[in-house]
């Protein structure tokens, strides 16, 4: 990319942009943005770098979080993208490169802080990543890892739920041993939690249903439906209804009116 041409790039508007199409579950879209973040970052950076070589006036930008956030989030958003594609040899490319950025010049404390976090992140990601490929050996370890870091339990929870669907694991004793957890799971309000909300119930429903355990099914698909209701999310809403109509014949009455209602107003 030309250098006046990325001048004119708000990195923070592509962040934005990966956010919506990571909300979306669009992957393919995701990684082409990302690559597409990345690109711009990584010129604005290595021009910055020639600038102070050669002692010229740095350029002036104004960014919303220090540069190495959006090396980390480039690389982020496509590793979860493979992941989400079954890509995971280059999903595990992308941790490994998020988990060290402390290679970038004029970190500052700032930049230190967001190291860290990108390393945080790489360390949860790679054990949910170890799990969905069929590792599942880590589950203990990852299990120790959601107790000492309560922010990652919603998320590590939906990944163990994935896990468990795709590799036949019973994981009722893990589940109630975060019960408390999941209990507070219905006062988070911001998107990205809901989102995470909406997975966790959805897979949940799921591994339900495959125990035999209608009621319980029923009831956390209508949670999901309510979520993605609540959210617009027409995707999310459509993948949920079809699982309701898997167990309509286990729905009570006011189940179903409820559902109705729903649909009726969309």
């Amino acid at each position: 990319m030309r250098l006046s041409f990325l001048k004119s790039i708000n990195p923070d508007v592509i962040v934005e942009m990966l956010e919506m199409a990571c909300r979306l579950e669009k992957w393919n879209k995701v990684i082409e943005t990302a690559e597409i973040l990345h690109e711009c970052v990584q010129c604005l950076y290595q021009e910055q770098q020639y600038r102070k070589a050669k002692s010229l006036p740095l350029l002036t930008f104004e960014l919303e979080h220090p540069m190495v956030y959006y090396y980390g989030f480039s690389h982020l958003m496509r590793g979860m993208a493979c992941q989400e594609k079954g890509q995971y040899a280059e999903s595990q490319a992308y941790i490994d490169k998020y988990a060290e950025l402390g290679w970038l010049e004029d970190l500052g404390e700032d930049g230190l802080e967001v190291v860290e976090e990108y390393r945080f992140l790489a360390e949860a990601n790679g054990y949910a990543l170890e799990l969905l490929s069929g590792r599942v050996e880590v589950l203990a370890t990852y299990t120790d890892f959601l107790q000492e870091n309560p922010e990652e339990v919603l998320p590590g929870l939906d990944t163990i739920l994935r896990a468990a669907l795709r590799h036949g694991l019973n994981v009722d004793e893990l589940l109630v041993t975060f019960a408390e957890q999941t209990a507070e799971f219905g006062t988070y309000e911001d998107e990205g939690n809901l989102a995470h909300y909406y997975r966790f119930s959805h897979h949940l429903a799921l591994y339900q249903k495959r125990a035999g355990r209608t009621e319980e099914a029923l009831e956390q698909v209508l949670q999901a439906l309510r979520l993605a209701h609540r959210s617009g999310n027409d995707s999310y809403f459509t993948r949920s209804l079809a699982l309701f109509e898997s167990l309509r014949d286990w729905a009570a009455a006011e189940q179903v009116l409820e559902v109705q209602e729903m649909i009726k107003e969309r």
